[in-house]
């Protein structure tokens, strides 16, 4: 899992640079630069929490991947011009991605003594604020100043609900396999 971990985390910075600097026009006005600084901070989060805690149990490879993949698959959305070229791929996103990022958290309650309904919580929890705090970050970024920010309230509020949906489907599926885990 350390080569699958290290190979999303060089892919993610390397689209990123590409997206930054390449000049593309797919690229225009989707905040690369904010994301070359921010993504990186995101995809480092579980590897600097692990060492500020003294390195006490065993990396969490799985939770990290799917942490680090909804930037990727952002990225790549961008870099492949998937955003302006399919009509739907911008909500699958948002319903994809929260779901890997959410089970991101319950990768890591599984690794804990929490119990299903608790677990539930705290994934679908933190895919709720993740995706708020999302939705304010893209309108900051680029949507007050864009022509998208006519039909931005429609999306946003499209946005949220997929994001919790996706946020919900993984609360679920951790909750089940924390019911299910051994001993």
């Amino acid at each position: 899992m350390l080569w699958v971990n290290l190979l999303v985390k060089i892919a993610l910075v390397s689209l990123l640079a590409f997206g930054a600097f390449s000049g593309l026009q797919q690229f225009e006005g989707k905040a690369f630069l904010w994301r070359l600084v921010t993504y990186p901070i995101a995809a480092l989060a579980i590897p600097v929490i692990w060492a500020a805690y003294g390195r006490r149990w065993a990396y969490p490879y799985f939770a990290d991947i799917l942490l680090t993949l909804p930037f990727l698959i952002d990225t790549a959305g961008n870099a492949l011009d998937f955003y302006d070229s399919i009509d739907w791929w911008d909500d699958a996103n948002h319903l994809a991605n929260w779901a890997l990022l959410s089970g991101a958290i319950g990768a890591l309650a599984w690794r804990t003594r929490t119990g299903p309904w608790e677990t539930l919580a705290y994934v679908v929890g933190f895919g709720a604020v993740t995706a708020i705090l999302w939705e304010i970050a893209e309108y900051v970024a680029f949507i007050r100043n864009s022509p998208e920010f006519a039909t931005a309230y429609t999306d946003t509020l499209g946005d949220l609900a997929l994001g919790l949906t996706g946020s919900l489907l993984a609360g679920l599926a951790a909750a089940l396999a924390v019911r299910n885990r051994p001993a």
